[in-house]
């Protein structure tokens, strides 16, 4: 099985800190962290609504939101771990962010967390 191409995602200072080869998000390490709809909403490994994904590629999210997004049902796992490049390319020139939204993976990247860690996920009994 060949593997999926893999598209670095930016923060907004220009560093690759996810991968993604669709529907799937990675980290730097290669571990699943989310997902991305084909209306390029971006969610945790665990249905959450993080923001969405950009051209530039990045993920930003509105600051304040008036209501949340409910929980959807995450894709099945990944069949296995992903390896990113050693060197991926530099960062396209960003525009700056208008007040509103962030820069998910810069100023919030604990909402993409791996299956076994985060907030939300289930106590083990």
């Amino acid at each position: 099985m060949a593997q999926a191409t893999l598209i670095p995602v930016y923060t907004t200072k220009g560093d690759a800190e996810a991968f993604l080869a669709y529907p799937y998000l990675f980290n730097r390490n290669g571990e699943w962290i989310g997902f991305v709809t084909p209306q390029r909403d971006v969610y945790s490994v665990l249905g959450e609504y993080v923001g969405m994904l950009t051209n530039d590629p990045r993920i930003v999210r509105k600051k304040s939101t008036s209501s949340l997004a409910p929980l959807v049902q995450p894709p099945a796992s990944p069949p296995r771990k992903i390896y990113p490049p050693a060197s991926v390319p530099l960062a396209p020139m960003m525009p700056e962010l208008n007040h509103s939204v962030i820069d998910v993976l810069q100023e919030q990247p604990e909402r993409l967390h791996t299956i076994d860690s985060g907030d939300s996920r289930q106590d083990m009994d």
